[in-house]
């Protein structure tokens, strides 16, 4: 007679427990869905890592040689100049991002480009030897071509033109050379000779090696030039004692020293016009 209430129980029990554990289970299968669906700080979304594309990959339009041939090589910016003198990249990057990374390193210049040595170039990511002493001698060719950027055969008028055609080889340069333009008698530059290239002084900058040369040209007149690896032009005491010793032997061999122009870095001095001769 009393098992019967026991048996209800025990369904009532069962019943109650089984609607606890379904209840129980859609909150956990709502919590996960919401997860899923809603990522939060701790479970942040993943993305695949971009590749870098090789210059091959890009459209033919956007690759540096393809854009020097078909628009020419002014159209182009300095990295992707850079890009076509390396020609390949490396696994990290393309030659044009090589390019980029040669500039950043040189502040975005490439006169200062052209002043690092060849060990500062290869401290770039995929510039090896080869490579930087391939940029060293573009550069090279565009300073060169600069220097010639003149009419053959002008008479050389002034101060001004002196600095005209030898800035652009010496402003830059990492340490002094001494020049001497030997010139005919229509004041026309006949001859251009290196006589030192280091520290200016007296001992190395000796009449006999400047005359010499001025003697076998059968020069009309010189004017000596030289440049100051600092960029600042104001004459030192070596610089004064070596001009009054050249204008003096000038005078005796009746070979007049019309002026000294020291090359600074985007300016000049000369002797004549400051007064010094």
């Amino acid at each position: 007679m009393k098992t019967e209430p026991v048996r209800q129980m025990t369904g009532r029990l069962g019943l109650i427990s089984g609607t606890g554990c379904l209840k129980v289970m859609m909150a956990r299968n709502a919590k996960a869905t919401s997860m899923m669906a809603y990522p939060t700080a701790r479970s942040p979304m993943i993305t695949s890592p971009s590749r870098v594309l090789s210059i091959r990959e890009l459209p033919a339009s956007e690759r540096p040689r393809e854009r020097l041939i078909s628009l020419g090589a002014s159209a182009l910016s300095s990295a992707e100049l850079l890009a076509v003198l390396l020609g390949t990249g490396t696994v990290n990057g393309s030659a044009l991002q090589v390019g980029q990374l040669l500039l950043a390193g040189a502040e975005g210049s490439l006169r200062r480009m052209a002043m690092q040595p060849v060990a500062t170039l290869t401290k770039t990511s995929g510039v090896g030897r080869a490579r930087a002493v391939t940029i060293h001698a573009a550069l090279e060719l565009g300073r060169r071509l600069a220097a010639e950027t003149r009419d053959d055969g002008a008479p050389v008028r002034s101060p001004r033109d002196v600095a005209r055609l030898f800035a652009p080889r010496l402003e830059d340069l990492p340490v002094e050379e001494f020049h001497v333009a030997i010139l005919d008698a229509q004041h026309r530059l006949e001859r251009d000779v290196t006589i030192t290239r280091g520290l200016l002084t007296s001992s190395l900058v000796h009449p006999r090696e400047v005359f010499r040369e001025a003697i076998a040209e059968r020069a009309a007149a010189l004017i000596l030039v030289h440049n100051h690896p600092s960029g600042d032009p104001t004459p030192s005491a070596d610089d004064r004692l070596v001009t009054e010793q050249l204008v003096a032997a000038g005078k005796l061999l009746d070979i007049p020293v019309h002026d000294h122009i020291i090359i600074g870095r985007g300016r000049y001095t000369s002797f004549a016009e400051a007064g010094l001769l």
